[in-house]
């Protein structure tokens, strides 16, 4: 276990931008058991966070114990690993700073574009090591959560070999990257010789324009031969860029992908959402003071509408425990909305809690396609370890609703997504649903188009109609057309008890007829077309 002490109320080098100007920092820790992840323990001010009073939400006051979530994945490399610069030369990742500017790719059309890519954060973990051999002799050392662009798309090194899960490396998948003819000896630009690229062959002169501006295509023989585990846990390297990949022993790899976070204290907009968790460890005692103020009205407090009171470090620091007996101790009535599957070990706290207060639980499911979910929120519990927790929560006595949020247009709106997690969420036990379209505000919005164009770029023009500019909703139309379609669902599941469209207040309104069904739907597409550059953009 590495601790970083920090002083109250003094900046000290080194910390994070933000973090050091806090005033109640206590300290900074790393362990094992969350590679890759540092816990910042601060003394909270205050627990209970008043809503705004022109809020839709249906309630006063929340509780955040955590800034952060670390739910998320961690995507490694061995720190020995060749990182292209966008001069040209190249770099091991263990020497890689901060501020480097390196090759990266974006997408231009139906092909993508090597340009540059600037270092935004590094990081360190240890993880189980694969090696992974090309045709041409190059080896790449990952993890298995490590994804690589191949000509299929991005892969994981590993997968589940039943293939329901997350896409993953094979024996017939090539790589994308520059080839070992990217650059075989000096590079043009410096006065001194530069390192060679990984994979090195024939001599060949590289400049500047030849790499940045070019398609991102190789004729090199880069097919998977092999993938094989090396037995061990690794000290392991990764960076987040500026466009979500980098090029790692002259193949197109994936990082952790920028989404917003910590802005309020300097923090970046992408990796330290998931690495720089800001830990309330006095939370519950500040609650307790809060709550016997004579002031205090008993008001309804939601915890989870900002982040996850059930993450992964909930598992270390144990904070809701002492949450839910102030709350309860008090005569506060609480909500609990989460995503993790640890809401069941404090059930018991929970019914005797409800003894005192009423008690609502929900379970935030949103994506019932195992590929989807895995790609869109790496590091969650599957969706079948959440409906059973919804089960265990039905079976403790509670109710439970399950909130189908966000619906992601053309992605998880199809019939059959949609009757999928309406049956899947009765099943459960689920006394409700919630459900909503996509909802895209001020810095969720680059995030989910930098994973769209990613995962998803024949959508991106699509959705850019759809959320132009500013726009946080989708339009009026399509939420109308998408009520239409889940009031039978509901019906059909008697789950017509839930909310309709919670979030933006509903659409009761008949759904107009561009949004019927097209000739040839796809799977995992939507079957509301009419999303075009010139459909309307009406927002709430």
């Amino acid at each position: 276990m590495r601790w970083n002490g920090q002083e109250l109320g003094v900046e000290q080098q080194g910390t994070l931008p933000g973090l050091a100007r806090l005033n109640n920092l206590v300290r900074s820790v790393q362990t094992p058991e969350f590679a890759g992840v540092t816990f910042h323990e601060v003394l909270a001010k205050s627990a209970l966070n008043k809503v705004p009073g022109q809020s839709y939400v249906p309630f006063g006051w929340t509780i955040n114990p955590y800034r952060g979530c670390s739910h998320a994945c961690v995507y490694c490399l061995d720190p020995s690993t060749s990182i292209t610069l966008a001069d040209g030369s190249v770099r091991s990742l263990r020497e890689l700073r901060v501020g480097d500017v390196v090759v990266g790719t974006t997408r231009a059309g139906p092909s993508r574009t090597y340009t540059a890519s600037m270092v935004l954060a590094k990081w360190s973990t240890r993880k189980r090591g694969l090696r992974i051999t090309l045709a041409d002799g190059t080896s790449i050392i990952a993890s298995g959560d490590h994804r690589f662009l191949t000509e299929g798309g991005w892969k994981h090194v590993t997968g589940a070999m039943d293939g329901s899960g997350r896409p993953y490396l094979t024996t017939a998948d090539s790589l994308i990257g520059l080839g070992p003819d990217a650059g075989r000896t000096r590079l043009r630009g410096g006065s001194a010789p530069r390192e060679p690229f990984a994979g090195i062959g024939n001599p060949a002169i590289v400049r500047r324009p030849e790499i940045i501006g070019s398609t991102a295509t190789t004729h090199a023989d880069l097919r998977v031969v092999s993938i094989e585990p090396l037995g061990a846990e690794l000290d392991l390297l990764d960076i987040t860029t500026s466009t979500g990949d980098f090029i790692a022993n002259g193949v197109v790899s994936h990082n952790c992908f920028a989404r917003p976070t910590h802005e309020y204290l300097d923090l970046d907009a992408g990796d330290d959402f998931d690495r720089e968790i800001v830990v309330k460890i006095n939370v519950a005692e500040v609650l307790q003071r809060e709550l016997a103020r004579p002031s205090w009205r008993h008001e309804p407090v939601a915890l989870g509408t900002n982040t996850d009171p059930y993450q992964r470090a909930e598992g270390r620091y144990a904070l809701m425990p002492g949450i839910i007996d102030a709350l309860a101790s008090s005569g506060t009535p609480f909500s609990i909305l989460t995503k993790g599957t640890l809401l069941r070990r404090d059930l018991p706290l929970l019914q005797a809690a409800r003894e005192h207060v009423p008690v609502d639980l929900a379970m935030s499911i949103a994506v019932y396609d195992d590929e989807v979910q895995r790609s869109i929120e790496p590091g969650t519990p599957t969706t079948a370890a959440r409906l059973a927790t919804v089960t265990a929560a039905r079976e403790a006595g509670f109710d439970c609703s399950v909130f189908l949020m966000p619906i992601l247009p053309y992605l998880t709106d199809t019939k059959a997504h949609l009757d999928e997690a309406v049956r899947r969420a009765e099943a459960a036990g689920a006394t409700s649903l919630v459900y909503s379209a996509l909802h895209l505000r001020g810095s969720v919005k680059p995030w989910f188009f930098d994973w769209l164009g990613r995962e998803h770029p024949e959508l991106v023009d699509r959705y850019r109609a759809m959320y132009p500019g500013s726009s946080a909703y989708a339009p009026k139309e399509y939420r109308a057309w998408l009520a239409e379609r889940m009031r039978p669902l509901l019906r059909a599941h008697r789950m017509q008890r839930g909310r309709e469209d919670v979030v933006t207040g509903g659409v009761a309104s008949s759904a107009p007829s561009r949004w019927a069904a097209p000739r040839r739907p796809a799977p995992l597409r939507s079957e509301a077309p009419g999303l075009t550059a010139a459909s309307p953009t009406m927002l709430f």
